[in-house]
């Protein structure tokens, strides 16, 4: 039997990445549209990061606009990139929200910390890839990449309850999108991150210093969004879809299952 190239190349591609005005998502963004992809950038506040960012990968690459916290916004986001550019090929839901909700709080603020942590990193992804799925049956396929955390399979601390609950929440959709729609020519992968040097850690680093990230790893670097990416493109250029419904765990060595 005859291997494929190696060689990625994904022109001609349309892919949608959620949350990619920094971090992950920046770093994804670019990685892709390297390889010859279109990237629908998404971002919420950081409107001038994202022009600029679509701008700067090129390959017809645009900037949409939508908050996630509702997640009916997220219908909206998709529909808009498919009027652009009337064929999306991959999703990649990264748009996150990491934030600490300390027991005693009162159950009503309680609640709304859980409400828009469920709303970014599960039902508005939950939204976008029911969107993908009813246009990849129509159109012969589609991939879909959901960004959760180590927190989905080893918990998180005590502060952060529907975060875990939430990336555990993408882990098992995803499982269920590839085992349901893998006849359709539809895959699903997970990415489960550990700390990675982006915004959403850098107060923990400022607080705790970097050295008591690195005590708890295996390598001695903290993972950066650029250690992502690579495995994010393969996903991406369908040289692993016979992985479909797997979750990869790029973290280095902090939690090995």
């Amino acid at each position: 039997m005859k291997l494929k190239p190696m060689k990625i190349d994904l022109k001609g591609k349309i892919i949608l990445v959620t949350g990619a005005t920094g971090g992950i998502g920046a770093s994804t963004a670019r990685g892709l549209a390297q390889c010859g992809a279109t990237i629908a950038v998404h971002g919420h506040k950081q409107l001038k990061k994202a022009v600029r960012l679509a701008l700067t990968i090129g390959n017809g690459s645009r900037p949409f606009f939508a908050d996630l916290a509702e997640p009916k916004n997220a219908e909206g986001l998709f529909q808009s990139v498919l009027a652009a550019y009337g064929r999306i090929h991959v999703l990649v839901n990264n748009a996150g929200f990491y934030h600490a909700s300390p027991l005693r709080k009162s159950t009503e603020a309680w609640l709304a910390d859980w409400d828009q942590t469920m709303a970014v990193n599960l039902t508005s992804a939950a939204v976008l890839s029911r969107a993908a799925i009813r246009h990849f049956r129509k159109t012969g396929g589609g991939c879909i990449i959901n960004i959760a955390s180590r927190a989905a399979l080893r918990g998180d601390t005590k502060d952060f309850l529907a975060y875990a609950a939430a990336k555990a929440g993408m882990v098992a959709m995803s499982k269920t999108v590839a085992r349901a729609f893998g006849k359709d020519n539809i895959v699903s992968f997970v990415i489960a991150p550990g700390y990675v040097r982006t915004a959403m850690t850098a107060e923990y680093i400022r607080e705790h210093g970097e050295i008591s990230l690195i005590r708890e790893m295996a390598l001695n670097k903290l993972t950066g969004p650029e250690d992502i990416v690579p495995t994010i493109v393969l996903m991406a250029s369908g040289m692993m879809d016979h992985a479909t419904g797997s979750t990869i765990d790029i973290n280095a060595g902090s939690y090995v299952r």
